[in-house]
């Protein structure tokens, strides 16, 4: 019995070791990029040494990897599965871009400065290339429910992601506008981008 209790009490110290690490690695992650964090950085402001966080972790990736998942909890973007409901109830062209539009803004105001960071250090970290082709994805997806049915023309659904993609958001951004002119600014640029895709 008692060994059993030590033994839950270890492993319950070792899982609060590892979120520690965990949440200053993600800390670290937001404020330099996943690129320029060191271990010894992230056992700095977790308060341990270098080898322990090496015992958890063996090398960026691994960290890359585990950070990843919390932080898509919190970022929380489009998924594929998802698409079909996001545009549940909407039957024209323009309501559905609009519903694209503010999914597509809602996701990069929770989440630019990530992104940012995470293309930053993609060529350096082969972990972040997948993260961000997870979210290419979702956004892809959610432009073809958009422009579905019909079945969506391939060029019209380039445009689309590209209009709608963080660079192209940030640019807009700022632009001195109320969100309500912006909104239709970018819809009318979806319509033009759309028009002009389909009749090339």
């Amino acid at each position: 019995m008692a060994r059993s209790y030590r033994m839950e009490k270890r492993e319950q110290a070792m899982k609060e070791i590892r979120d520690r690490i965990l949440q200053a690695t993600i800390q670290l992650h937001d404020e330099k990029g996943p690129a320029f964090t060191t271990f010894a950085d992230i056992a700095e402001r977790a308060g341990v040494g270098q080898a322990t966080v090496h015992r958890h972790f063996a090398t960026t990736g691994d960290l890359v990897r585990n950070c990843g998942m919390h932080v898509w909890a919190e970022m929380r973007p489009p998924v594929p599965e998802d698409a079909e409901a996001c545009f549940a109830g909407l039957h024209t062209r323009e309501e559905k871009l609009a519903r694209l539009i503010a999914e597509t803004d809602a996701f990069y105001e929770r989440g630019w400065q990530r992104l940012t960071l995470a293309a930053r250090d993609s060529d350096m970290i082969p972990e972040l290339d997948g993260f961000l082709r997870a979210v290419g994805a979702g956004i892809e997806a959610l432009v073809r429910e958009a422009l579905s049915p019909p079945h969506p023309d391939p060029r019209a659904v380039g445009v689309v992601t590209t209009l709608v993609s963080l660079p192209v958001w940030k640019d807009l951004n700022r632009l001195e506008m109320a969100p309500s002119e912006l909104a239709a600014l970018k819809l009318r640029l979806l319509l033009c981008g759309i028009a002009a895709a389909e009749a090339a």
